[in-house]
């Protein structure tokens, strides 16, 4: 017997190549944390029904994948999104840096009020691996006004709190919207490459180092 739920919210997950959006969706909704490196080819989700403040919402969390060649593809499941959780890698600069081209496109394809939580992903680093300071997180955080976590998936440090946050948000900016939940589900159903079965895939490859997803 299928739980009832009072909406859906469609979150994407955002980032270049190797910060570890995979690795925080199979955290959030599997709860497990996979040591090897899993690249998104194209397109993946997930869903996961939450309690967010004691109401039933199911989340369906998009994976997508950071490198050049997908990102014309990714630009088409902007469409419908809620929220978006950004993401960079404290231990490598480039990812940091390039928020500035994600936050562009965000502005380009995304809906205007959509919503936005920033997180600086592997927190558990040793403070010769860190390249990023927190500080320097929170103040892009603030600039844009998004909430901001530094998490780790590898010790599962802020995860649950990043995406209810987002969550919350979303909520907040339907109220204000005053937007009807009935029927959310069924309007999901025509999301590019849903099937309503749950997780749907164009692939993955995985290799021998840690997860850099």
């Amino acid at each position: 017997m299928a739980l009832d739920f009072v909406a859906t919210y469609k979150v994407l997950v955002l980032g270049d190549s190797n910060v570890g959006k995979t690795c925080i969706v199979h955290r959030y909704c599997d709860e497990k944390y996979y040591d090897t490196y899993i690249s998104t080819i194209g397109i993946d989700f997930k869903q996961k029904l939450i309690n967010l403040d004691g109401v039933p919402i199911k989340l369906q969390i998009w994976d997508t994948a950071g490198q050049e060649r997908f990102r014309t593809l990714t630009t088409a499941y902007y469409r419908g999104a809620m929220g978006i959780l950004l993401m960079y890698d404290v231990t490598n600069l480039e990812s940091y840096n390039n928020l500035s081209y994600w936050l562009r496109n965000i502005q380009e394809n995304a809906s205007p009020d959509v919503v936005k939580v920033l997180a600086g992903n592997k927190c558990e680093c040793s403070t010769t691996q860190r390249m990023v300071d927190k500080d320097r997180g929170e103040k892009i955080a603030e600039n844009f006004d998004m909430p901001f976590f530094e998490v780790s998936c590898k010790s599962n440090i802020n995860i649950e709190d990043a995406f209810l946050s987002l969550a919350r948000k979303i909520r907040e900016q339907r109220e204000r919207r005053g937007d009807n939940f009935d029927n959310d589900d069924k309007q999901d159903k025509k999301s590019p490459g849903s099937n309503g079965l749950g997780t749907f895939s164009l692939g993955s490859l995985s290799g021998e180092n840690r997860c850099t997803c």
